[in-house]
């Protein structure tokens, strides 16, 4: 449904169609006057100029105006859409199936359309100038949903097949936050893999109380290779070639950031309206 009249539902179907209805005013009632009934306004599909081939798996409004309107597909489009003259304005073409497709109802600054597809890259994709702005890299397998931030139109959420939710300033590199299940107050790992991440949760009890050095605590961290999803602070530093040492944002180490939020593929991403809470499905 529509942000600024609540009015208008979009919905996107498995043949290919994208279809508006007028949800305040029905075209028919059935059972005396009981149960309203909704034709849609207006449909494109195979057979529209610019339509889908395959299914649609997301459809979003523009959140400004009902203007527009897009809609991702299997087909590797993303397509931007007149309302009015229901004609594709502009295209973009994914390198995988589109799974999810977002826009910022805060934006000032940036008509980006965040999209998760089959690639592990979620990709940003500027209405403004029909291109893409740039790529966010970090999934270690396709994206299955993308959810931007209720208090801040830089912030985007991203959850992917790895099981991983990650969290982004799209104006900088890499990642600053990957949510780790084992860090939870909530919830038990599986009996197989209760004793590892135990060892886990001890590790990283000890570094945070540990009177060494931090030398010594960055060695330690060094060794979970597979992550204990314990984050020091935005910005750390690990030893590079030779003596020198460089300054990487960890969201950029994906290779020693394993972290999960969920047992299986993250399908369902929800921020609250007051940004204080994260709802996540699996």
């Amino acid at each position: 449904v529509d942000l600024t009249e609540g009015r208008y539902l979009l919905s996107g179907a498995s043949d290919a169609s994208a279809a508006i209805f007028d949800i305040q005013r029905a075209t028919e009632y059935e059972g005396g006057g009981v149960i309203a009934k909704h034709k849609c306004i207006f449909s494109v599909d195979k057979q529209h100029e610019g339509g889908h081939r395959y299914s649609i798996s997301s459809a979003i409004w523009y959140p400004i105006d009902t203007g527009l309107f897009i809609t991702g597909s299997y087909d590797h489009h993303i397509n931007v859409w007149d309302t009015n003259t229901t004609q594709v304005v502009v295209n973009f073409k994914m390198p995988g199936k589109v799974y999810r497709t977002a826009m910022s109802s805060l934006a000032t600054s940036h008509m980006l359309i965040a999209a998760g597809t089959e690639d592990v890259q979620v990709r940003l994709c500027d209405i403004a100038s029909g291109a893409f702005a740039h790529t966010l890299s970090g999934h270690r397998d396709g994206v299955m949903t993308v959810e931007w931030s209720t208090s801040s139109e830089w912030v985007l959420v991203t959850g992917g097949c790895d099981g991983a939710i990650r969290f982004w300033d799209i104006r900088r590199a890499g990642c600053f936050l990957v949510l780790d299940q084992s860090l939870s107050q909530l919830g038990r790992r599986p009996p197989i893999l209760e004793r590892s991440a135990t060892t886990k949760v001890s590790t990283t009890k000890s570094l945070l109380t540990s009177p060494s050095s931090l030398t010594k605590a960055r060695a330690s961290q060094k060794k979970l290779a597979n992550g204990s999803g314990m984050k020091q602070s935005s910005i750390c530093k690990f030893p590079a070639k030779g003596p020198m040492r460089q300054r990487l944002h960890p969201g950029m180490l994906s290779s020693q950031d394993r972290a999960t939020a969920h047992y299986g593929a993250v399908t369902g991403l929800k921020v609250t309206e007051d940004g204080m809470y994260l709802l996540s499905a699996g």
